[in-house]
């Protein structure tokens, strides 16, 4: 059965901190009054008073930036009660400063609902396209299983080039695993194009250098229908691709590299990389392609699991600047099923980076299922 992709945004550390933001209005306003209260008159708690309306506008909803403003002035006229300063003239002229600032925390607290709700439009339609482009992976094509993740840099940026596809044909499960340069709607409409030409080609080529040919033709026909056009890079823009064929009656994987990083395979606990023996470069580079393509192959057993990836998970960084070691965490979970494997992936990167992943990730797994 299929199901949607896994896309999702990084739960930063900044999460839970996030929670306690609209706590910070009142907290201003309480020291403004122990300010007002406790130190002498000529400290004035004016700053506080002003700065719990401010941030009232940029983090609370409407109610509450009218409820911190109203508090605001009340603390002030309290604190003109207690200090006998109903005719002093200035008083009164910080108390009209600060009813101004009231007024104006709620009109910004409009302003800026009204760009949240754009935004929220805008983030709904940059997902939907990266679902149109993703589309969901079935469980299972054949004796193979399978599991997809798409994970978003950040939660501001749900769509990008990475991209995934695993397609049942005559020749086997052929798989598709990619990254456009760049990212944004040049990038997803580029990884589109090579998607569309996979899910047609994959039934009829008839081994991977044709698949891979009819890919490189599709992402040169694309960037030809857009010569010198000023600010476009759709002409320079090119994929990193890794193609993989599984045939149903061979324990056995075949493989096209085009520029992408070699996948891991998974083996009775133990962890290989499939580095290619002449690999290609990305597609729309065809040009520097001189003898055609090179197919790898490589043992394929019931039970094995073959890891593809896009390089925004081996470029993950710690904070002392490290790189991920993939190979070395993932044979932790090698005996994981794909969706427990990539679960445990995507927790191990986030743990790793600190929450702070800078590239989006995509990862698939496919496992030929042990023999009965």
């Amino acid at each position: 059965m299929a199901r949607s992709p896994e896309v999702r945004g990084v739960p930063h550390g900044a999460g839970a901190r996030a929670k306690l933001l609209p706590v910070l209005p009142a907290l201003l306003l309480f020291i403004g009054l122990l300010i007002g209260l406790f130190t002498p008159r000529d400290v004035r708690p004016d700053a506080f008073l002003a700065t719990a309306m401010v941030a009232a506008a940029a983090l609370l909803p409407l109610w509450g930036t009218v409820l911190i403003g109203v508090g605001a002035c009340a603390i002030f006229v309290g604190l003109m009660v207690d200090f006998n300063a109903l005719r002093d003239v200035t008083a009164y002229s910080e108390l009209a400063t600060l009813a101004a600032i009231a007024t104006f925390a709620v009109f910004l607290n409009r302003l800026l609902g009204r760009r949240a709700h754009q935004l929220v439009q805008v983030r709904s339609v940059a997902e939907a396209a990266q679902l149109a482009v993703l589309h969901p992976v079935p469980r299972h094509l054949g004796d193979v299983t399978l599991e997809g993740l798409y994970v978003a840099a950040a939660e501001e940026a749900r769509i990008g080039g990475d991209l995934y596809e695993a397609i049942r044909t005559p020749h086997g499960v052929r798989l598709l695993i990619g990254d456009v340069r760049g990212k944004g709607l040049l990038a997803v409409q580029a990884a589109a194009a090579v998607l569309s030409a996979f899910r047609e080609a994959a039934h009829d080529e008839p081994d991977l250098p044709h698949l891979a040919c009819r890919l490189e033709t599709s992402m040169s026909r694309q960037a030809s229908q857009y010569p010198g056009v000023p600010g476009s890079e759709i002409a320079e823009r090119f994929i990193t691709a890794f193609l993989a064929e599984i045939p149903d009656d061979e324990p056995v994987v075949r493989s096209v590299t085009c520029g992408h990083p070699p996948p891991l395979l998974l083996h009775r606990g133990g962890v290989r990389k499939l580095q290619p023996a002449a690999p290609s470069p990305p597609l729309n580079l065809g040009m520097l392609v001189g003898d055609g393509y090179h197919v790898d192959l490589a043992p394929f057993h019931p039970g094995d699991q073959l890891l593809l990836y896009t390089d925004g998970v081996t470029e993950t960084r710690d904070r002392s600047g490290a790189f991920y070691p993939l190979a070395e965490r993932i044979r932790m979970w090698s005996g994981e099923a794909p969706h427990q494997l990539l679960e445990h992936l995507h927790r191990d990167l986030i743990a790793y980076s600190g929450g702070e992943l800078n590239d989006d990730i995509a990862a698939l797994v496919a496992q030929r299922r042990p023999s009965r």
